[in-house]
Protein backbone atom coordinates (compact mmCIF):
# COMPACT_ATOMS: atom_id res chain seq x y z
CA UNK A 1 0.00 0.00 0.00
CA UNK A 2 1.49 3.39 -0.94
CA UNK A 3 0.46 6.93 -0.60
CA UNK A 4 2.10 8.36 -3.83
CA UNK A 5 4.03 12.02 -2.84
CA UNK A 6 6.30 12.03 -6.14
CA UNK A 7 8.56 9.78 -8.15
CA UNK A 8 9.60 7.30 -5.48
CA UNK A 9 6.68 6.88 -4.03
CA UNK A 10 4.57 6.69 -7.56
CA UNK A 11 7.28 4.07 -8.04
CA UNK A 12 6.23 2.24 -5.22
CA UNK A 13 3.05 2.45 -6.73
CA UNK A 14 3.91 1.01 -10.08
CA UNK A 15 4.51 -2.40 -8.32
CA UNK A 16 1.89 -1.91 -5.85
CA UNK A 17 -2.06 -3.53 -5.61
CA UNK A 18 -3.12 -0.23 -4.12
CA UNK A 19 -2.56 3.17 -3.29
CA UNK A 20 -4.07 5.99 -0.73
CA UNK A 21 -5.19 8.95 -1.26
CA UNK A 22 -6.26 12.07 0.90
CA UNK A 23 -8.75 14.49 0.31
CA UNK A 24 -10.18 17.53 1.66
CA UNK A 25 -14.46 17.47 1.60
CA UNK A 26 -15.04 20.58 1.81
CA UNK A 27 -12.44 21.52 -1.46
CA UNK A 28 -14.19 18.79 -3.58
CA UNK A 29 -12.80 16.82 -6.42
CA UNK A 30 -9.88 18.92 -7.53
CA UNK A 31 -7.94 19.62 -10.13
CA UNK A 32 -4.87 17.41 -8.09
CA UNK A 33 -7.04 15.04 -7.49
CA UNK A 34 -7.70 13.88 -10.52
CA UNK A 35 -4.36 13.94 -11.92
CA UNK A 36 -3.33 11.70 -9.06
CA UNK A 37 -6.03 8.99 -9.94
CA UNK A 38 -5.24 9.07 -13.60
CA UNK A 39 -1.22 8.78 -12.68
CA UNK A 40 -2.25 5.70 -10.44
CA UNK A 41 -4.49 4.17 -13.34
CA UNK A 42 -1.58 4.63 -15.96
CA UNK A 43 0.71 2.51 -13.61
CA UNK A 44 -2.11 0.05 -13.07
CA UNK A 45 -2.83 0.61 -9.80
CA UNK A 46 -7.17 -0.76 -9.39
CA UNK A 47 -7.48 -0.91 -5.74
CA UNK A 48 -7.62 3.04 -4.39
CA UNK A 49 -8.68 3.87 -0.83
CA UNK A 50 -9.73 7.90 -0.60
CA UNK A 51 -9.51 9.17 3.62
CA UNK A 52 -11.64 12.74 3.11
CA UNK A 53 -10.64 14.90 6.17
CA UNK A 54 -13.08 18.07 7.08
CA UNK A 55 -16.18 16.40 8.00
CA UNK A 56 -18.30 13.30 9.41
CA UNK A 57 -20.21 10.60 7.68
CA UNK A 58 -23.50 11.91 9.39
CA UNK A 59 -22.59 15.19 10.55
CA UNK A 60 -23.29 18.62 8.67
CA UNK A 61 -20.94 18.21 5.75
CA UNK A 62 -22.36 14.40 5.35
CA UNK A 63 -24.09 16.13 1.87
CA UNK A 64 -20.09 17.57 0.90
CA UNK A 65 -18.48 13.81 1.24
CA UNK A 66 -21.21 12.26 0.26
CA UNK A 67 -20.95 14.29 -3.24
CA UNK A 68 -17.13 13.92 -3.54
CA UNK A 69 -16.78 9.86 -2.28
CA UNK A 70 -19.85 9.76 -5.55
CA UNK A 71 -17.10 11.89 -8.25
CA UNK A 72 -14.34 10.10 -6.68
CA UNK A 73 -15.56 6.61 -7.83
CA UNK A 74 -17.01 7.72 -11.26
CA UNK A 75 -13.45 9.61 -11.78
CA UNK A 76 -11.37 6.59 -10.89
CA UNK A 77 -14.20 4.26 -12.84
CA UNK A 78 -13.38 6.04 -15.92
CA UNK A 79 -9.79 4.82 -15.91
CA UNK A 80 -10.69 1.33 -15.27
CA UNK A 81 -10.37 1.52 -10.62
CA UNK A 82 -13.34 -0.26 -9.60
CA UNK A 83 -12.21 -1.14 -6.71
CA UNK A 84 -12.66 1.72 -4.11
CA UNK A 85 -12.82 2.41 -0.79
CA UNK A 86 -13.83 5.74 0.55
CA UNK A 87 -14.03 7.08 4.59
CA UNK A 88 -14.09 9.84 6.66
CA UNK A 89 -11.19 10.48 8.93
CA UNK A 90 -10.40 12.69 11.70
CA UNK A 91 -7.12 13.65 10.29
CA UNK A 92 -4.39 12.30 7.73
CA UNK A 93 -0.92 13.16 8.45
CA UNK A 94 2.61 11.75 7.53
CA UNK A 95 2.52 7.95 7.78
CA UNK A 96 -0.79 7.60 7.40
CA UNK A 97 -2.14 4.04 6.30
CA UNK A 98 -4.59 1.63 5.88
CA UNK A 99 -4.74 0.12 9.35
CA UNK A 100 -5.40 3.56 10.40
CA UNK A 101 -8.33 4.20 8.11
CA UNK A 102 -9.59 0.85 9.45
CA UNK A 103 -9.03 2.11 12.97
CA UNK A 104 -10.77 5.11 11.89
CA UNK A 105 -13.71 3.60 10.58
CA UNK A 106 -16.81 5.23 12.53
CA UNK A 107 -19.08 1.98 12.47
CA UNK A 108 -19.70 -1.41 11.72
CA UNK A 109 -20.58 -1.21 7.93
CA UNK A 110 -17.27 1.30 7.04
CA UNK A 111 -15.05 -1.65 9.04
CA UNK A 112 -16.57 -4.03 7.24
CA UNK A 113 -15.69 -2.30 3.71
CA UNK A 114 -12.63 -1.43 4.93
CA UNK A 115 -12.20 -5.01 5.50
CA UNK A 116 -13.34 -6.42 2.26
CA UNK A 117 -11.27 -3.69 0.47
CA UNK A 118 -8.23 -5.37 2.04
CA UNK A 119 -9.51 -8.54 1.07
CA UNK A 120 -9.43 -8.08 -2.01
CA UNK A 121 -5.63 -6.26 -1.93
CA UNK A 122 -4.37 -9.58 -0.66
CA UNK A 123 -6.02 -11.65 -3.42
CA UNK A 124 -4.31 -8.89 -5.96
CA UNK A 125 -0.85 -9.37 -3.91
CA UNK A 126 -1.08 -13.05 -4.21
CA UNK A 127 -0.13 -12.64 -8.37
CA UNK A 128 3.29 -11.76 -7.60
CA UNK A 129 3.69 -14.81 -6.42
CA UNK A 130 1.87 -16.83 -9.43
CA UNK A 131 4.33 -14.69 -12.20
CA UNK A 132 7.25 -16.61 -13.79
CA UNK A 133 10.35 -16.28 -11.27
CA UNK A 134 12.55 -12.93 -11.61
CA UNK A 135 15.60 -12.19 -9.17
CA UNK A 136 17.45 -8.94 -9.87
CA UNK A 137 21.07 -9.50 -8.74
CA UNK A 138 22.29 -7.30 -5.97
CA UNK A 139 25.40 -7.83 -5.92
CA UNK A 140 27.54 -11.31 -7.03
CA UNK A 141 30.99 -13.41 -6.01
CA UNK A 142 32.56 -16.49 -6.67
CA UNK A 143 33.02 -19.09 -4.10
CA UNK A 144 35.06 -22.18 -4.54
CA UNK A 145 34.19 -22.91 -8.43
CA UNK A 146 30.66 -21.47 -8.16
CA UNK A 147 28.66 -18.22 -8.36
CA UNK A 148 26.87 -16.68 -5.75
CA UNK A 149 23.93 -13.87 -6.49
CA UNK A 150 22.33 -11.79 -3.65
CA UNK A 151 19.21 -9.97 -3.78
CA UNK A 152 15.20 -10.40 -3.36
CA UNK A 153 12.78 -12.30 -4.93
CA UNK A 154 10.05 -10.07 -6.82
CA UNK A 155 7.91 -12.52 -8.38
CA UNK A 156 7.13 -16.07 -8.66
CA UNK A 157 9.41 -19.23 -6.85
CA UNK A 158 12.73 -21.39 -7.43
CA UNK A 159 13.56 -24.57 -6.47
CA UNK A 160 17.16 -26.28 -5.73
CA UNK A 161 18.27 -28.11 -8.86
CA UNK A 162 15.92 -26.16 -11.24
CA UNK A 163 17.71 -24.31 -14.59
CA UNK A 164 18.21 -20.68 -14.69
CA UNK A 165 18.84 -18.22 -17.09
CA UNK A 166 21.45 -15.32 -15.88
CA UNK A 167 19.52 -12.03 -18.07
CA UNK A 168 20.52 -9.86 -20.21
CA UNK A 169 24.44 -11.93 -20.67
CA UNK A 170 21.92 -15.50 -21.83
CA UNK A 171 24.13 -17.63 -19.75
CA UNK A 172 22.48 -21.15 -18.26
CA UNK A 173 23.14 -22.37 -15.63
CA UNK A 174 21.72 -24.77 -12.15
CA UNK A 175 20.34 -23.45 -8.77
CA UNK A 176 22.65 -25.81 -6.64
CA UNK A 177 21.51 -24.27 -2.94
CA UNK A 178 19.60 -21.54 -1.79
CA UNK A 179 20.11 -19.84 1.73
CA UNK A 180 18.24 -17.12 3.79
CA UNK A 181 19.64 -15.50 6.69
CA UNK A 182 17.79 -18.36 8.45
CA UNK A 183 19.29 -21.13 6.93
CA UNK A 184 18.52 -22.77 3.55
CA UNK A 185 15.50 -22.13 2.11
CA UNK A 186 13.23 -24.94 -0.23
CA UNK A 187 11.48 -22.85 -2.39
CA UNK A 188 11.89 -18.79 -1.79
CA UNK A 189 8.63 -16.43 -3.22
CA UNK A 190 8.04 -12.87 -3.68
CA UNK A 191 10.00 -10.36 -0.66
CA UNK A 192 12.42 -13.21 0.51
CA UNK A 193 15.99 -11.77 0.39
CA UNK A 194 17.96 -15.69 -0.56
CA UNK A 195 21.34 -16.35 -1.85
CA UNK A 196 21.43 -18.17 -4.71
CA UNK A 197 24.58 -20.50 -5.23
CA UNK A 198 24.57 -21.68 -9.11
CA UNK A 199 26.74 -24.25 -10.43
CA UNK A 200 28.71 -23.22 -12.73
CA UNK A 201 31.71 -19.98 -12.16
CA UNK A 202 29.75 -17.41 -14.01
CA UNK A 203 31.15 -13.73 -13.90
CA UNK A 204 27.71 -12.53 -13.05
CA UNK A 205 27.39 -8.27 -13.35
CA UNK A 206 25.35 -6.52 -10.85
CA UNK A 207 21.94 -5.85 -11.69
CA UNK A 208 21.50 -8.87 -13.85
CA UNK A 209 17.93 -10.60 -13.65
CA UNK A 210 17.52 -14.47 -12.82
CA UNK A 211 15.02 -16.46 -14.24
CA UNK A 212 14.01 -19.85 -14.82
CA UNK A 213 14.94 -21.10 -18.56
CA UNK A 214 11.10 -22.41 -18.86
CA UNK A 215 10.18 -18.40 -18.73
CA UNK A 216 12.95 -15.97 -19.26
CA UNK A 217 13.04 -12.29 -18.75
CA UNK A 218 13.52 -10.76 -22.12
CA UNK A 219 16.20 -8.52 -23.49
CA UNK A 220 16.09 -5.63 -25.31
CA UNK A 221 17.42 -2.39 -25.87
CA UNK A 222 14.35 -0.34 -27.68
CA UNK A 223 11.03 -0.07 -26.29
CA UNK A 224 7.44 1.78 -26.67
CA UNK A 225 6.70 2.98 -22.85
CA UNK A 226 3.72 5.18 -20.90
CA UNK A 227 6.43 8.10 -19.89
CA UNK A 228 4.70 9.68 -16.71
CA UNK A 229 6.97 12.93 -16.03
CA UNK A 230 6.60 14.65 -12.58
CA UNK A 231 9.75 17.27 -12.89
CA UNK A 232 9.45 21.35 -13.23
CA UNK A 233 11.64 20.68 -16.02
CA UNK A 234 9.73 19.21 -18.86
CA UNK A 235 10.97 15.83 -20.67
CA UNK A 236 12.57 16.43 -23.80
CA UNK A 237 12.81 14.17 -26.75
CA UNK A 238 16.93 13.87 -27.63
CA UNK A 239 17.70 14.38 -24.39
CA UNK A 240 19.97 11.67 -22.22
CA UNK A 241 18.51 10.69 -18.90
CA UNK A 242 19.72 7.39 -16.49
CA UNK A 243 17.31 4.78 -16.38
CA UNK A 244 16.64 2.00 -13.36
CA UNK A 245 14.68 -1.05 -13.85
CA UNK A 246 14.90 -2.80 -10.57
CA UNK A 247 18.87 -2.90 -9.97
CA UNK A 248 19.83 -2.57 -13.33
CA UNK A 249 20.83 1.13 -14.95
CA UNK A 250 21.82 2.28 -18.64
CA UNK A 251 21.14 5.60 -20.34
CA UNK A 252 18.14 6.56 -21.63
CA UNK A 253 16.91 8.81 -24.78
CA UNK A 254 13.13 9.44 -25.54
CA UNK A 255 13.24 9.53 -29.41
CA UNK A 256 9.91 10.04 -30.49
CA UNK A 257 6.71 10.99 -28.22
CA UNK A 258 4.05 9.25 -30.08
CA UNK A 259 1.25 10.85 -28.45
CA UNK A 260 0.69 12.23 -25.15
CA UNK A 261 -2.16 10.90 -23.15
CA UNK A 262 -5.28 13.88 -22.17
CA UNK A 263 -6.63 13.59 -18.90
CA UNK A 264 -10.10 11.66 -18.49
CA UNK A 265 -10.40 11.21 -21.99
CA UNK A 266 -9.38 9.19 -25.00
CA UNK A 267 -8.04 11.77 -27.04
CA UNK A 268 -4.70 11.27 -27.92
CA UNK A 269 -2.53 14.98 -27.75
CA UNK A 270 0.20 16.01 -30.15
CA UNK A 271 3.48 16.49 -28.28
CA UNK A 272 7.00 17.69 -28.74
CA UNK A 273 7.83 17.55 -25.15
CA UNK A 274 6.50 16.83 -21.47
CA UNK A 275 5.70 18.92 -19.23
CA UNK A 276 5.28 17.59 -15.02
CA UNK A 277 2.32 15.62 -14.46
CA UNK A 278 2.04 14.99 -17.81
CA UNK A 279 1.53 11.14 -19.38
CA UNK A 280 2.90 10.13 -23.16
CA UNK A 281 3.10 6.79 -25.17
CA UNK A 282 7.07 7.15 -26.14
CA UNK A 283 9.51 5.39 -28.91
CA UNK A 284 12.87 5.27 -26.14
CA UNK A 285 16.38 3.85 -26.73
CA UNK A 286 18.82 2.71 -24.16
CA UNK A 287 22.70 2.75 -24.65
CA UNK A 288 22.89 -1.26 -23.56
CA UNK A 289 20.53 -4.35 -23.43
CA UNK A 290 18.41 -4.99 -20.31
CA UNK A 291 16.14 -8.01 -19.03
CA UNK A 292 12.49 -6.64 -18.37
CA UNK A 293 9.23 -7.55 -18.44
CA UNK A 294 5.92 -5.90 -19.76
CA UNK A 295 4.59 -3.80 -17.19
CA UNK A 296 1.29 -5.24 -17.08
CA UNK A 297 2.71 -8.46 -17.48
CA UNK A 298 5.35 -7.77 -14.18
CA UNK A 299 5.58 -4.61 -12.54
CA UNK A 300 9.16 -5.20 -11.12
CA UNK A 301 10.66 -5.56 -14.07
CA UNK A 302 8.73 -3.61 -16.24
CA UNK A 303 9.03 -0.42 -14.20
CA UNK A 304 11.59 2.26 -15.12
CA UNK A 305 12.55 5.53 -12.76
CA UNK A 306 14.40 8.34 -14.92
CA UNK A 307 16.58 9.87 -12.91
CA UNK A 308 19.10 13.00 -14.02
CA UNK A 309 22.16 11.72 -14.56
CA UNK A 310 24.64 14.51 -13.36
CA UNK A 311 22.25 14.81 -10.11
CA UNK A 312 20.78 11.37 -9.31
CA UNK A 313 17.56 13.18 -8.75
CA UNK A 314 14.57 11.48 -10.09
CA UNK A 315 12.76 12.71 -12.26
CA UNK A 316 9.84 10.24 -14.25
CA UNK A 317 8.66 6.82 -14.61
CA UNK A 318 8.64 4.52 -17.60
CA UNK A 319 6.08 1.69 -17.79
CA UNK A 320 7.44 -0.98 -20.54
CA UNK A 321 4.69 -2.12 -23.15
CA UNK A 322 6.87 -4.05 -25.51
CA UNK A 323 10.56 -4.28 -27.11
CA UNK A 324 10.49 -2.33 -30.67
CA UNK A 325 10.85 -4.94 -33.41
CA UNK A 326 13.60 -2.59 -34.87
CA UNK A 327 15.97 -3.25 -31.50
CA UNK A 328 16.14 -7.12 -32.81
CA UNK A 329 16.24 -6.32 -36.77
CA UNK A 330 19.96 -4.07 -36.02
CA UNK A 331 23.00 -5.32 -35.12
CA UNK A 332 26.36 -3.80 -34.94
CA UNK A 333 28.24 -4.88 -37.80
CA UNK A 334 32.08 -5.76 -37.53
CA UNK A 335 34.78 -4.02 -39.99
CA UNK A 336 38.28 -4.73 -40.30
CA UNK A 337 39.78 -1.43 -40.44
CA UNK A 338 38.70 -0.18 -37.35
CA UNK A 339 39.80 3.12 -35.99
CA UNK A 340 43.35 2.40 -34.90
CA UNK A 341 44.12 1.10 -38.44
CA UNK A 342 42.70 4.39 -39.89
CA UNK A 343 44.46 6.57 -37.53
CA UNK A 344 47.43 5.00 -37.84
CA UNK A 345 47.18 5.73 -41.61
CA UNK A 346 46.77 9.61 -41.05
CA UNK A 347 49.64 8.93 -38.39
CA UNK A 348 47.47 11.09 -35.87
CA UNK A 349 45.73 10.49 -32.90
CA UNK A 350 41.67 11.77 -33.80
CA UNK A 351 39.93 13.79 -31.23
CA UNK A 352 36.67 16.50 -31.24
CA UNK A 353 37.49 19.97 -30.26
CA UNK A 354 34.29 21.10 -28.98
CA UNK A 355 34.31 25.43 -29.28
CA UNK A 356 31.16 26.49 -27.33
CA UNK A 357 29.89 30.06 -26.22
CA UNK A 358 27.12 32.87 -26.64
CA UNK A 359 26.55 33.42 -30.61
CA UNK A 360 29.83 36.33 -31.50
CA UNK A 361 32.45 34.84 -29.16
CA UNK A 362 34.59 33.80 -31.79
CA UNK A 363 33.97 30.24 -32.02
CA UNK A 364 34.07 30.00 -35.56
CA UNK A 365 36.48 31.99 -36.33
CA UNK A 366 39.27 30.66 -33.72
CA UNK A 367 38.18 27.13 -34.98
CA UNK A 368 38.79 28.25 -38.58
CA UNK A 369 42.43 29.77 -37.40
CA UNK A 370 43.09 26.30 -35.60
CA UNK A 371 41.78 24.29 -38.80
CA UNK A 372 43.89 26.24 -41.22
CA UNK A 373 47.21 25.39 -38.74
CA UNK A 374 46.05 21.75 -38.75
CA UNK A 375 46.56 21.77 -42.43
CA UNK A 376 49.88 23.35 -42.49
CA UNK A 377 51.10 20.88 -40.03
CA UNK A 378 49.84 17.85 -42.72
CA UNK A 379 46.89 16.55 -40.14
CA UNK A 380 43.62 15.52 -41.37
CA UNK A 381 40.37 17.56 -40.11
CA UNK A 382 37.22 18.29 -40.38
CA UNK A 383 35.18 21.49 -39.53
CA UNK A 384 31.57 21.20 -38.38
CA UNK A 385 30.23 24.96 -38.19
CA UNK A 386 26.83 25.40 -36.75
CA UNK A 387 25.54 27.67 -39.64
CA UNK A 388 26.46 24.98 -42.39
CA UNK A 389 25.56 22.01 -40.56
CA UNK A 390 21.90 23.90 -40.65
CA UNK A 391 21.94 24.36 -44.39
CA UNK A 392 21.64 20.43 -44.54
CA UNK A 393 21.35 17.83 -42.02
CA UNK A 394 19.67 19.84 -39.61
CA UNK A 395 17.87 22.17 -42.07
CA UNK A 396 14.63 20.32 -40.33
CA UNK A 397 15.13 21.93 -37.22
CA UNK A 398 14.23 25.11 -35.89
CA UNK A 399 15.55 26.80 -32.59
CA UNK A 400 13.10 25.67 -29.77
CA UNK A 401 14.45 23.90 -26.71
CA UNK A 402 13.91 20.65 -28.41
CA UNK A 403 15.02 21.27 -31.45
CA UNK A 404 18.64 22.56 -30.36
CA UNK A 405 18.91 19.28 -28.33
CA UNK A 406 18.08 17.27 -31.73
CA UNK A 407 20.44 19.72 -33.13
CA UNK A 408 23.44 18.56 -30.66
CA UNK A 409 22.99 14.77 -30.54
CA UNK A 410 23.10 14.80 -34.79
CA UNK A 411 26.29 16.65 -34.35
CA UNK A 412 27.89 14.56 -31.60
CA UNK A 413 26.90 11.31 -33.59
CA UNK A 414 28.19 13.17 -36.88
CA UNK A 415 31.35 14.05 -35.06
CA UNK A 416 32.06 10.22 -33.14
CA UNK A 417 31.78 8.57 -37.03
CA UNK A 418 34.69 10.88 -37.86
CA UNK A 419 36.50 10.64 -35.32
CA UNK A 420 36.05 6.89 -35.94
CA UNK A 421 37.65 7.81 -39.53
CA UNK A 422 40.78 9.17 -38.10
CA UNK A 423 40.27 12.65 -38.20
CA UNK A 424 40.69 15.60 -35.61
CA UNK A 425 37.31 17.20 -36.02
CA UNK A 426 36.43 20.38 -35.22
CA UNK A 427 32.65 21.67 -33.86
CA UNK A 428 31.52 25.39 -33.62
CA UNK A 429 28.05 25.17 -31.99
CA UNK A 430 26.82 27.65 -29.06
CA UNK A 431 25.51 23.90 -27.68
CA UNK A 432 23.84 25.95 -24.74
CA UNK A 433 23.13 23.08 -22.30
CA UNK A 434 25.85 21.17 -20.32
CA UNK A 435 23.77 17.56 -20.44
CA UNK A 436 23.90 17.39 -24.53
CA UNK A 437 27.83 18.68 -24.03
CA UNK A 438 28.05 15.56 -21.97
CA UNK A 439 26.32 13.35 -24.42
CA UNK A 440 28.99 14.28 -27.33
CA UNK A 441 31.78 13.94 -24.85
CA UNK A 442 30.42 10.47 -23.92
CA UNK A 443 30.37 9.30 -27.16
CA UNK A 444 33.99 9.26 -27.16
CA UNK A 445 36.36 7.69 -25.53
CA UNK A 446 38.78 9.53 -22.50
CA UNK A 447 40.93 11.78 -24.17
CA UNK A 448 39.31 11.96 -27.25
CA UNK A 449 36.72 15.13 -26.42
CA UNK A 450 38.38 18.60 -25.64
CA UNK A 451 35.84 21.37 -24.99
CA UNK A 452 36.89 24.82 -25.33
CA UNK A 453 34.54 27.34 -23.97
CA UNK A 454 35.36 30.20 -26.16
CA UNK A 455 33.97 33.08 -23.15
CA UNK A 456 33.05 36.64 -23.97
CA UNK A 457 30.82 38.66 -21.63
CA UNK A 458 26.86 38.97 -23.46
CA UNK A 459 27.29 43.11 -24.07
CA UNK A 460 30.66 42.51 -26.45
CA UNK A 461 29.09 40.05 -27.72
CA UNK A 462 26.16 41.98 -28.76
CA UNK A 463 28.53 44.76 -29.63
CA UNK A 464 30.33 42.89 -32.29
CA UNK A 465 26.24 40.95 -33.45
CA UNK A 466 28.28 40.12 -36.80
CA UNK A 467 24.78 38.66 -38.32
CA UNK A 468 22.32 40.84 -36.37
CA UNK A 469 20.99 38.41 -34.24
CA UNK A 470 21.03 40.08 -31.06
CA UNK A 471 19.56 43.21 -32.29
CA UNK A 472 16.41 41.21 -33.70
CA UNK A 473 16.28 38.98 -30.31
CA UNK A 474 16.02 42.37 -28.62
CA UNK A 475 13.04 43.74 -30.15
CA UNK A 476 11.40 40.46 -29.83
CA UNK A 477 11.91 39.25 -33.74
CA UNK A 478 13.35 36.40 -32.94
CA UNK A 479 12.73 33.85 -30.31
CA UNK A 480 14.47 31.36 -28.15
CA UNK A 481 18.13 33.50 -28.56
CA UNK A 482 20.90 32.50 -26.45
CA UNK A 483 21.52 34.44 -23.97
CA UNK A 484 18.33 36.74 -24.62
CA UNK A 485 15.39 34.62 -23.82
CA UNK A 486 17.31 31.28 -24.16
CA UNK A 487 20.21 30.29 -20.77
CA UNK A 488 23.49 29.18 -21.92
CA UNK A 489 24.92 26.98 -19.59
CA UNK A 490 28.98 27.73 -18.68
CA UNK A 491 30.45 24.66 -18.96
CA UNK A 492 31.56 23.13 -15.34
CA UNK A 493 35.50 21.61 -15.83
CA UNK A 494 36.20 22.82 -20.09
CA UNK A 495 39.57 21.23 -20.73
CA UNK A 496 39.98 24.81 -21.95
CA UNK A 497 38.86 28.62 -21.58
CA UNK A 498 39.57 31.11 -24.22
CA UNK A 499 38.52 34.90 -23.49
CA UNK A 500 38.30 36.35 -26.87
CA UNK A 501 38.10 40.15 -25.08
CA UNK A 502 41.46 39.89 -24.01
CA UNK A 503 43.24 38.39 -27.27
CA UNK A 504 43.01 38.00 -30.50
CA UNK A 505 41.77 34.78 -32.81
CA UNK A 506 45.37 34.06 -34.04
CA UNK A 507 45.91 34.29 -29.98
CA UNK A 508 43.37 31.86 -29.24
CA UNK A 509 44.25 28.83 -32.43
CA UNK A 510 47.59 29.10 -31.06
CA UNK A 511 46.64 28.64 -27.12
CA UNK A 512 44.10 25.76 -28.61
CA UNK A 513 47.05 23.84 -30.96
CA UNK A 514 49.46 24.45 -27.35
CA UNK A 515 46.76 22.78 -25.49
CA UNK A 516 46.49 19.50 -27.85
CA UNK A 517 50.05 19.33 -28.04
CA UNK A 518 50.13 19.34 -24.13
CA UNK A 519 47.49 16.48 -24.08
CA UNK A 520 49.38 13.99 -26.36
CA UNK A 521 47.06 14.77 -29.35
CA UNK A 522 49.72 16.09 -31.46
CA UNK A 523 53.31 15.93 -31.56
CA UNK A 524 55.75 18.54 -30.09
CA UNK A 525 56.90 21.29 -32.15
Amino acid sequence: MVRPRGVETLAAAGVAQAALLVADAREGMTATLRRQVFLLAQLGVRHLALALTGTDADGPGAEAWQRLEDEFRDWAGRFGINHVLALPVRSAGEGFGLADLAASAPDAQARAAVSAFLEGVEAAGERAAQRPFRFPVESARQEGGVAAAFGTVVSGHVKQGERVRIQPMGKETRVIAIGTEEGEAAEPGPGERVKLTLADPILIADGSVISTVESPASVADQFEATVIWLHSEPLLPSRRYQARIGAQTADVVVTDIKYELALGTEEELAANQLQAEGAAVCNISLNRPVAFDPHGENPATGLMIIVDRDSGEALGLGLLHFALRRAENIHIQHVDIDKTARSSQKTQHPCVLWFTGLSGSGKSTIANRVEQQLYRLGHHTYLLDGDNVRHGLNRDLGFTEVDRVENIRRVGEVAKLMVDAGLIVLTAFISPFRTERQMARDLLTDGEFLEVFVDVPLDIAEQRDPKGLYKKARRGELKNFTGIDSPYEIPDRPELVIDTSAMTAEEAADRVIDALRARGRLPQA
